[in-house]
């Protein structure tokens, strides 16, 4: 058995810490020690990952290790930040160096991918659960709020919707080829980072999909006020979820299923081919899927599902069980 303290030596403390990362001080003493940017605002986001509530038991640790890392820093994609460091609050039921290994591995290549330094965390005896905290940079005249939207703003989101939700159904009916394209969205989601950024500037609000579709549109409308038009013909839908689900299936899986982590923005209508454009280069489709009403409520959609994943309620509702 490894102590704690040897476990992040062993595989979380990086060859050449704060490498060109603006990390002063890093794993290993009480505190880190961090040196922003100039004139820069700190944005800061912290997710906690369960066993059995936001990943399977038996998924690969690699996959766990990037997914737990890729939800915190989509928060961060959400608000236009660039992303600069996290830290990790990992509980461990027995120290099993295979395991860490290969979570660790997950973990760091993302890292290195988003641009990220870990700069310090802990380890504890407990059940699986991985708290991660990221810390980013953003001018404050560009950051994206979910206030901010008016009526006339389109609805545009990036990429792909109703993967998660796709692969979450795949890898209970038995799917396990990590290839899968749905259950890649699923396991091994990518932040859209770059394309906060890009969009920092022309969007009036925003959010990232973590919780589905219609539930994360409510929290633009309750900071913004007034309410949306929907058209669900629009929604860009996951390779192989028509397949996988049927089109009724994919477009309510779309709509409320969650885990998408894509962006959900606010546009005025002269804004649409500049945001296109700059999402272009990054070979990112936007897709309009609506626009801002000054009448409450969302129309021109009907579901029977719970909108969105709840912690509080029954399992069963759209989110990983």
């Amino acid at each position: 058995m490894h102590s704690e303290f040897e476990l992040i030596a062993r595989h979380f403390t990086p060859a050449t810490p704060g490498l060109g990362s603006g990390v002063t001080l890093g794993v290993g003493d009480d505190c880190a020690l961090l040196a922003p940017a100039a004139g820069q605002r700190l944005a800061v986001s912290v997710d906690t990952s369960v066993l059995g509530i936001h990943f399977p038991p038996e998924a690969p640790p690699e996959a766990v290790g990037h997914r737990a890392l890729a939800v915190s820093l989509s928060d961060l994609a959400a608000m236009g930040a660039r992303a600069r460091w996290c830290f990790m609050a990992l509980a461990l039921e027995e120290s099993d160096d295979a395991w860490l290994e290969d979570f660790s591995r997950g973990f760091l290549a993302l890292c290195e991918q988003a641009g990220v330094s870990l700069a310090g965390g802990d380890i504890t005896r407990g059940q699986l659960a991985i708290g991660v905290t990221v810390m980013g940079e953003v001018p404050p005249e560009s950051a994206i709020c979910r206030s901010g939207g008016r009526p006339g703003d389109l609805l545009a989101v990036t990429g792909a919707l109703g993967g998660g939700a796709g692969g979450l159904a795949a890898w209970q009916a038995g799917e396990r080829d990590l290839a899968h394209p749905l259950l890649k969205r699923y396991l091994t989601p990518l932040p859209r980072l770059a394309a906060g950024q890009a969009l920092a500037g022309l969007a009036t609000a925003g959010l990232d999909i973590s919780d589905g579709l219609l539930a994360d549109l409510g929290h633009i409308l309750e900071h913004s006020g007034g309410g949306a038009h929907l058209e669900p013909e629009t929604l860009p839908l996951a390779e192989g979820l028509v397949e996988a689900l049927g089109e009724e299936g994919a477009r309510q899986a779309a709509l409320t299923g969650g885990d998408d982590y894509e962006l959900l923005v606010c546009l005025p209508p002269e804004q649409l081919e500049e945001a296109r454009s700059r999402l272009a280069t990054l070979s990112l489709p936007l897709t309009v899927v609506g626009r801002l009403t000054d009448t409450v409520g969302v129309s021109g959609v009907t579901t029977t599902r719970r909108t969105g994943w709840q912690h509080f309620h029954a399992v069963g509702q759209g989110g990983t069980p």
